[in-house]
């Protein structure tokens, strides 16, 4: 996936390939001894540099956990999370054992106690707003009533961002992490998202909710709140280059010439 020219320093988390074997559950959570290195090493390499602003590219939504924790802490527990995704990523270990989808709970300051201590200071929920959100389970409502989490449905903004326009004005949003889980936008008209997989039909993850805004409404809203307040914070997840795996699943089993 290519990206602009970066001005400041680069790094790569390295994700070691599971292989064939089955991933152990721990503490009702699927590899989380693995996960749990990951966005350590992630927290790592960001201290390291101690930057004002981060872009992160690649992973699935647990990737923004360290990028994110970061910021609120370096701003002072006042950054806004826009928070553009198909899915609440608020489960319980009593709903799923894969963390990515627990992820925006860690960052309010809850969850498995390991990743919440990774975040210094919670995401205040009032800081944070869903984009896209249209679908959402019976226990995720719960947890989005019992936090007041405010959300903003994609038909909302198919055709300005008023709803998270309003939101950064009534919260006095300085600071910005927008994290864009790609599944967020249609996939017919976005191939590299995980319900585009090769291979499988339209039945692929039955129930999971697809996202339904359209990459210009995605791109709409980012300049629209680029103008309102600073973005600090863009985490791109979610993205899975199908047809540079299809490529390469091709060329290696091709004769050496």
């Amino acid at each position: 996936m290519a990206s602009a020219e970066s001005q400041g320093p680069e790094e790569t988390i390295d994700v070691p390939s599971p292989g064939e074997a089955e991933l152990p559950l721990e503490d009702g959570i699927v590899a989380k001894s693995a996960l749990l290195q990951q966005a350590r090493s992630a927290r790592s390499a960001i201290e390291k540099h101690a930057p004002d602003r981060i872009l992160t590219i690649g992973g699935d939504c647990l990737v923004d956990l360290a990028p994110i924790a970061y910021l609120n802490k370096r701003y002072g527990g006042d950054v806004g999370v826009l928070w553009i995704d198909a899915h609440p990523d608020i489960q319980t270990l009593k709903d799923t054992g894969h963390a990515h989808a627990q992820v925006l709970g860690m960052l309010l300051g809850e969850g498995d106690r390991d990743f919440v201590g990774e975040v210094d200071i919670p995401v205040r929920p009032s800081k944070v707003m869903y984009a896209g959100l249209d679908e959402w389970s019976a226990n995720e409502q719960k947890v989005i009533d019992r936090l007041n989490l405010r959300h903003t449905s994609s038909r909302k903004l198919y055709g300005d961002s008023n709803a998270i326009l309003k939101w950064i004005a009534d919260e006095d949003i300085k600071q910005l992490a927008v994290h864009l889980d790609v599944d967020a936008i249609l996939p017919g008209r976005f191939p590299p998202i995980l319900f585009n997989k090769p291979g499988t039909d339209k039945t692929i993850l039955s129930g999971v909710p697809r996202g339904r805004l359209e990459p210009e409404h995605v791109v709409r809203l980012l300049r629209d709140v680029s103008a309102a307040c600073e973005i600090v914070g863009l985490a791109i997840t979610e993205y899975i280059s199908w047809d540079a795996i299809e490529t390469r699943k091709l060329l290696i089993q091709l004769p050496r010439v």
